[in-house]
């Protein structure tokens, strides 16, 4: 039925749920797990207050949210791995949330998406509505929204 799951992971209790879920799924169709999590690029004035942090550490916020994902990312194919799964790949991307699963579900042939209802937006998703709720509209795939 699906060989390519995508699963976006945000780290949180809503994503966690969807991973399962999605997991379970791909465990009786024998697909694929690809596992995306987006962070958020920021611009270039917040980059630039960066620099007038301490010596100690220089690190700008674009590589801070980046090396975050990435160990989101990881603690999510953990996870997965520990629901018996075996192929399963995690991946990291920049961008706006919801336009970057549905361009990363085609680029990367995903036959269906399993997202979680809520993940860790902010006042942003109360006004604009939710990523899986943008993901859904976007989406040309199948969505399940867990």
């Amino acid at each position: 039925m699906y060989k390519r799951i995508l699963i976006p992971f945000d780290g949180s209790n809503g994503a966690e749920m969807a991973l399962r879920h999605g997991s379970a799924l791909a465990k009786l169709c024998g697909a694929e797990v690809q596992i995306l999590t987006v962070y958020r690029h920021h611009a270039m004035i917040e980059a630039s207050l960066s620099m007038v942090r301490p010596k100690a550490k220089q690190t700008n916020p674009d590589e801070a949210m980046k090396e975050h994902a990435k160990e989101v990312a990881s603690h999510a194919k953990q996870i997965a791995l520990a629901e018996g799964l075996v192929s399963v790949r995690a991946f990291t991307r920049a961008g706006q949330p919801a336009r970057t699963i549905v361009s990363f579900a085609k680029e990367h042939e995903a036959d269906l998406i399993v997202i979680g209802a809520r993940g860790l937006g902010s006042v942003e998703t109360f006004l604009l509505g939710s990523v899986s709720h943008k993901v859904t509209g976007l989406s040309k795939l199948p969505v399940l929204v867990v």
